[in-house]
């Protein structure tokens, strides 16, 4: 039985590839670079925005000052701007209902910096009490490393045989083996199946209903 779901966040519980791709253009006009599709904006994300930020630059301009200067103004930018087009997925509010009826709980691990991770779990469930939000801090490493997890876990008390990590990309599945928690990959996220595949997640679902039968 579990008693404990950890999500990921982007792609997972939200959409928010556009609002990431738009701060990543801005930073990029800003500093005279071209930009790219928000389409392809899914290949870059899911290591943490300086991540992002390295991957979007010229290869001969991911200098350590040049990445910071571009970081700054993406923060600046996504702040204000993280919930211009974001949204949930569907059925994503159905299945935190459902899980807080089952006395089941839910916490994040996100690899988007804190402020705007607890900002925009604020602003999109208001009403869910997660035992833990968990975003990428200084000192820590970002997934897969499990640190962000092993945090959760030691504030809600719960063995590891009763937690299910969910996310929707290889790195979410390897945070979660590190971790020694059982696993679900999402299709409706950023990666294609075939990476959770690769990845050896524990199981497969396509619609948020289904985590429900993992239970």
């Amino acid at each position: 039985m579990k008693r404990l779901v950890i999500f990921d966040l982007d792609g997972t519980l939200l959409n928010t590839i556009e609002d990431l791709g738009h701060a990543a253009n801005h930073a990029l006009e800003q500093h005279g670079f071209a930009t790219h599709t928000i389409a392809s904006y899914r290949f870059f994300v899911g290591n943490g925005v300086k991540r992002l930020i390295t991957r979007v630059l010229p290869e001969e301009h991911r200098s350590d000052e040049v990445v910071a200067a571009l970081l700054r103004d993406f923060k600046a930018y996504y702040d204000e701007h993280c919930c211009e087009f974001t949204k949930p997925y569907n059925g994503i509010a159905e299945l935190l209902q459902d899980l807080h009826d089952r006395d089941v709980r839910c916490a994040v691990a996100s690899n988007k910096y804190q402020s705007a991770t607890e900002a925009i779990i604020a602003h999109y469930f208001p009403g869910v009490e997660f035992v833990a939000v968990e975003g990428q801090r200084e000192g820590v490493n970002p997934k897969p490393d499990p640190s962000s997890v092993f945090a959760i876990l030691a504030r809600a008390r719960t063995p590891k045989a009763e937690v299910l990590y969910v996310g929707d990309s290889g790195v979410d599945m390897e945070t979660a083996r590190r971790a020694c928690i059982d696993s679900a990959g999402v299709t409706w996220g950023f990666r294609p199946e075939k990476e959770l595949v690769e990845y050896h997640a524990g199981t497969i679902v396509h619609r948020p209903i289904d985590i429900l039968d993992l239970l």
